[in-house]
């Protein structure tokens, strides 16, 4: 019994091991939950080891909509480097442009006042447009005034 006490302590100081039991397993990568730089266990959900202080590595998870986390806010933010406010008034404009082009293909012109009517919508999303874009171009410049 003394024995099986002793050989624990060992156990537990001991780096983790990744073991294969069954050839499907042996296909699939493992993750073992030990240090890169000094083999040390990681504590549990910690983030850096708590021995050398190296970050740990995270599988990341491939789904098949992989190419959505483009449409994510924080994404579309560092990649076009603007401050929250800015990038809300530029997706604004952004959908006023939009809406400025499908106001042609949603109404049909049968008429001259039809033609006028569907012309003043035009110019109303243009002005929007034109007024978050330049609401955008203030946002940034006032947010990189204050850093």
């Amino acid at each position: 019994m003394s024995e099986v006490i002793h050989d624990t302590q060992h156990e537990f100081w001991r780096p983790p091991v990744a073991e294969r039991l069954t050839a499907a397993q042996a296909e699939a990568p493992e993750i073992v939950e030990a240090c890169d730089g000094c083999s040390s266990e990681f504590m549990v959900g910690a983030r850096f080891c708590y021995v050398c202080g190296s970050p740990r590595v995270m599988p990341s998870p491939v789904s098949p909509l992989s190419w959505t986390r483009y449409f994510e806010f924080h994404h579309i933010k560092q990649a076009l480097g603007l401050p929250v406010p800015a990038l809300v008034a530029f997706l604004i404009g952004l959908g006023c442009l939009l809406a400025t082009i499908s106001v042609g293909f949603i109404y049909a012109v049968q008429n001259f006042a039809d033609f006028q009517a569907i012309q003043f919508w035009r110019m109303e999303w243009l002005l929007a447009a034109i007024a978050a874009f330049v609401a955008a171009i203030l946002l940034r410049a006032t947010g990189s005034a204050r850093k």
